[in-house]
């Protein structure tokens, strides 16, 4: 490996390390912006579904750890990485990145104004990681009980969504186009809360084909059957999303035990569900 090839490899493992000290959970990263570890199973004929059950490494983001111990030995079966990715939508930050890329031909950061203008939100000052194409990539916490999926120009063209299952590249990262920076009075701040109306925007809208709008005289109950289809991975993000509606359309306090019911039928604890409700409630404006 070349001199300037180890030195990158140092480099990131340090920021790698800090990044987890912030409590972080931290993958290594090729050149190429890819895990550096291939997967273990490329080679089986008939590969089952794996997130590092097995115990070894290649599983991308799963791989993801704070553990110092255990990032050391992800970097030492790496000695190619040159970068780090940081995993989304872990506790405790339950980080989302809000990726505005310049590769589309579109004003990225102008279509977010105007998402901004439109829903009236604003970004708080957070984390900005700038990107060696000229792109920026804000960080944003969420809630514990709520699962942000990643998207691609969902929200408008040029703005990725990095949450559960997706990762960051860290700042310190060098890859074959350059090195990801934190923005100048930015590395000294946290990731902010994620503005509310942002956060809606960024939940998955719910299948047409299994909602029914709710009447006052239903009490809600195309919401209530929204919530009992959801599948094992689904249940708190479609939980949070019918609260909030219910409480948006003025039923959320008559609609409460309903939801929880219907939240129990599908798995959730008692404890879990009320707490998703109340956090729905906390921010439509509502108290639980």
């Amino acid at each position: 490996m070349a001199t300037t090839d180890r030195q990158a490899t140092t480099l990131a493992l340090a920021h790698a390390l800090s990044a987890a000290e912030r409590g972080l959970a931290v993958i290594p990263l090729s050149r190429t912006k890819l895990p550096a570890l291939r997967s273990p199973h490329r080679d089986d004929p008939d590969p089952a579904p794996c997130h590092g059950e097995c115990g070894r490494f290649g599983h991308g983001v799963y791989d993801a750890s704070t553990d110092p111990a255990r990032i050391r030995e992800l970097f030492a079966a790496a000695p190619w990485a040159t970068g780090y990715g940081i995993a989304c939508g872990l506790p405790p930050h339950h980080l989302i990145g809000v990726d505005l890329d310049t590769k589309s031909g579109t004003d990225s950061s102008a279509a977010l104004r105007e998402l901004a203008l439109r829903h009236l939100f604003t970004i708080p000052p957070t984390v900005v990681v700038l990107t060696p194409s000229g792109g920026r990539h804000l960080w944003l916490t969420g809630p514990p009980e709520v699962v942000v999926p990643n998207s691609a120009g969902r929200l408008a063209p040029g703005i990725d969504i990095r949450g559960a299952g997706g990762y960051l590249v860290g700042p310190g990262s060098r890859t074959d186009h350059g090195v990801y920076s934190t923005a100048p009075g930015t590395s000294r701040i946290g990731p902010a809360p994620c503005p509310r109306a942002l956060l809606r925007l960024l939940l998955p809208p719910p299948r047409t084909h299994h909602f029914t709008p709710p009447t006052a005289g239903g009490h809600g109950q195309g919401l209530v059957q929204f919530v009992l289809t959801a599948h094992e991975g689904q249940r708190n993000t479609r939980l949070f999303w019918a609260a909030c509606r219910a409480y948006e359309d003025g039923i959320g306090p008559t609609l409460v035990g309903p939801l929880v019911e219907a939240a129990l039928d599908t798995g959730l604890t008692e404890r879990e569900a009320r707490a998703t409700i109340a956090s729905a409630a906390r921010m439509t404006g509502h108290r639980p």
